[in-house]
């Protein structure tokens, strides 16, 4: 069965919260704020144990993050030397046959802003959530991403972009979720943010 590439996309630097969201949920290596990282998702999910085994046998980048679904797997690698996390990217590329152009572009599957939200909604998400809690009255903003490995660069971008928090991010699965919260006026600038970051990547369009 061949390799297919669904996600893949550098961020120059790490930021804070979602460093600190990945060191949370991963079992791997941890991150710390402002490192490069590379998001790699491929089809089918087994697959994705090749291309980190090329990528830790070329370089000093170090894995984070490793989800192997039926359908998809996800890996997260990381370095304070960028160099280092472009070149394994470059050698899982070329493991898989591929160039950076045949990612698949990524598709907004849903965007939402929910305004000065209620307190018992607050209280569930905050019940499920691996970040930063909701407050009532905060506004939340909900993102989703196809494939989903393309919503950890969003958020990245948002938290970049405004004086937000991450209230809990999953970039891996049939689509990615974002979630995000802070006032009115930040929250339409992170939102802002993300959608043009994931708008702006390229790739081949889905054959769905």
């Amino acid at each position: 069965m061949s390799t297919s590439l669904r996600t893949y996309v550098f961020l120059d630097s790490l930021q804070p919260q979602l460093a600190a969201h990945i060191c949370t949920t991963c079992r791997g290596y941890f991150p710390v704020p402002h490192v490069a990282s590379l998001f790699v998702e491929v089809a089918p999910g087994m697959a994705i144990h090749r291309a980190l085994d090329t990528a830790l046998k070329g370089t000093h980048a170090q894995p984070a993050t490793l989800v192997v679904e039926r359908a998809y797997g996800l890996l997260e690698l990381h370095s304070e030397d960028k160099g280092e996390v472009r070149q394994a990217g470059q050698l899982i590329l070329d493991h898989l046959g591929a160039k950076e152009t045949d990612r698949l572009k990524p598709k907004i599957v849903s965007n939402t802003i929910i305004r000065g939200i209620e307190p018992m909604h607050a209280m569930i998400i905050d019940k499920i959530r691996f970040g930063s809690m909701i407050e009532p009255g905060q506004s939340l903003f909900i993102l989703e991403t196809e494939p989903a490995g393309y919503v950890a660069f969003a958020a990245n971008e948002a938290e970049k972009a405004a004086n937000v928090r991450l209230v809990d991010v999953t970039p891996f699965g049939a689509y990615g979720r974002l979630y995000m919260c802070g006032s009115e006026a930040e929250i339409d600038a992170a939102a802002a943010a993300a959608v043009s970051a994931i708008s702006a990547l390229t790739g081949k369009e889905s054959s769905k």
